[in-house]
């Protein structure tokens, strides 16, 4: 079968191997801050594979898995990272359901009595100001019967806080306004929703459990995982659990089975609680790139631990690093495209999220105009993004002349296309924000800083679109470098130490004329 080594991350991982794209090591680590940064000495880079885990001999570590865009193309079978994002769309267009199978890799152990996470799991510390070592790897799984009819996956960071050793209980945090909020709303104090807590899943879930925040495109009650399953080709596997009535993902390595019991809370951090204070007190980074808050969370009581009999692997990851910010934003790019076709079909021709614009926190739109009726559509695609999109902060729309994967050019248009009086536009301003934004947290002022006392201060929508009347001004200068071959005059060393020297904006410079 075609991609069949995206069926689960350990054959991900082999496959990649045979190329030599992962950097794997005997050497043993250290989950409490050692491995995250080793990952961030390598950010961007390969995947890296640790076989030797402190304190765990039944274990591994993986991380960095999505940390090169090249490489992940490359693992869905595109060129580059533009195509993939139009093979997400069409997943997004037409998703693929799940499979539900009878035995699976991810039961072939199982604890029901007696748990204890600590012994299984090798979560790990992500810096010096953490409270201890938490659990962020996990992605939560919802099936139909909790998800309106549908399948949702997310990241929900836990604590199973060291300081106490709790053995079966955690606590979850879920974001203000997510699908899983959405979910614990709807069942608040009814009755426990069994979860399944998914460590070290198929690449294209992993892809699907950052891709919060779209709901006007992926609404709820939408099959999630059915564009996973598009993307890799054939359907994700999921397994009735062990101890609840619910699903896992049968290719997982970890899994973690319980109840999220809205009629408990539990504090993140021993600080936090001390000081009875939420938002104040430091968890580990946050995706916006400022270090996270602990806050007091409903709890989550563990009923059982399956995984895989052979070195199981565990794949956590630095927040705000090019690994989380590929996982967050690739499915979010296509989705962002998706609404802009919605509002006009047609006119918006790509996407991006560059790391600068953190995860959630805004995007860049693409467009062609076709005539002069369309002049208008800039402004209502950065209405659209932003207010569907909660916590987003910035949005722009530039012409297909602009290297959209270039800051340079973005920054060139900017200053050389934006009217500072007509072409900026302040969107939603005192609508929903995000807790995981200083600026909007610190708005709570002397309240907690919590999501019920914060307002939005409004996002940033920006055109830096050339008028469809005056096009021709603004023709951007080019040289004729098809005319010759830099072989002609020079060697190839002498080339290539020239090139050397020249900044990523100069290389674009030299292939393009510009």
């Amino acid at each position: 079968m075609a991609n069949e080594h995206l069926r689960s991350l350990r054959s991900t991982l082999e496959w990649l191997k045979k190329d030599g794209l992962v950097l794997e090591t005997d050497r043993e680590v250290d989950p409490k801050c050692e491995m995250t940064a080793l990952q961030k000495r390598m950010d961007g880079g390969p995947p890296m594979v640790f076989n030797k885990v402190k304190g765990y001999d039944n274990a591994r570590l993986a991380t960095n898995v999505f940390g090169s865009d090249k490489i992940v193309a490359k693992m869905f079978g595109c060129k580059d990272r533009k195509e993939l994002k139009f093979k997400i769309h069409e997943g997004i267009l037409n998703p693929m359901e799940p499979r539900i199978v009878e035995d699976a890799p991810c039961q072939e152990v199982v604890i029901d009595k007696n748990i204890d996470v600590w012994p299984v799991i090798p979560m790990v510390q992500h810096t010096l100001k953490d409270p201890g070592r938490t659990l962020g790897a996990g992605k939560t799984l919802a099936g139909p019967k909790q998800f309106w009819g549908g399948w949702h996956i997310s990241y929900n960071r836990m604590s199973f806080r060291e300081d106490l050793h709790w053995k079966d209980k955690s606590t979850f945090q879920i974001s203000p306004g997510s699908h899983t909020d959405q979910i614990a709303t709807h069942f608040y104090k009814k009755e426990p929703i069994p979860f399944s807590i998914n460590i070290g899943i198929p690449p294209a879930a992993t892809l699907m459990a950052g891709a919060g925040f779209m709901y006007t495109i992926i609404p709820r009650g939408f099959n999630e995982l059915g564009i996973g399953a598009r993307m890799q080709g054939f359907p994700l596997d999921v397994v009735k659990c062990k101890t609840i009535d619910a699903y896992a993902l049968a290719e997982a390595e970890y899994v973690i089975e319980g109840y999220l019991d809205t009629t408990k809370k539990l504090w993140e951090s021993p600080l936090a609680e001390k000081d009875q204070m939420q938002g104040v007190y430091p968890f580990h980074p946050e995706w916006s790139g400022y270090f996270g808050k602990a806050y007091r969370t409903w709890q989550f009581n563990v009923t059982g631990i399956t995984h895989r009999k052979q070195k199981p692997i565990y794949d956590p990851l630095c927040v705000h690093s090019y690994d989380d910010h590929n996982i967050d934003v690739l499915v979010r790019e296509a989705c962002f495209f998706e609404l802009a076709e919605r509002v006009s079909p047609g006119f918006c021709i790509d996407t991006h999220i560059p790391m600068c614009i953190p995860d959630w926190g805004g995007v860049l739109f693409q467009v062609k105009k076709r005539r002069a009726r369309d002049e208008g559509y800039p402004r209502n695609i950065l209405a659209a993004a932003l207010s569907c999109s909660l916590g987003a902060r910035f949005a722009m729309v530039v012409d297909p002349d602009i290297n959209l994967y270039s800051m340079d050019d973005i920054m060139w248009a900017m200053s050389t296309r934006v009217d500072a009086q007509d072409d900026i536009m302040v969107v939603a301003p005192g609508g929903m924000g995000q807790t995981f934004q200083p600026a909007e947290r610190s708005s709570a002022g002397e309240k907690q800083w919590t999501q019920s006392n914060i307002r939005f201060s409004g996002a940033i929508g920006i055109d830096a679109t050339v008028p469809y009347q005056y096009q021709d001004a603004f023709e951007r200068a080019s040289y004729p470098i098809e005319l010759v071959k830099l072989e002609d005059w020079f060697t190839n060393d002498q080339i290539k130490l020239a090139r050397s020297y020249q900044e990523d904006y100069a290389k674009w410079f030299s292939e393009s004329g510009i």
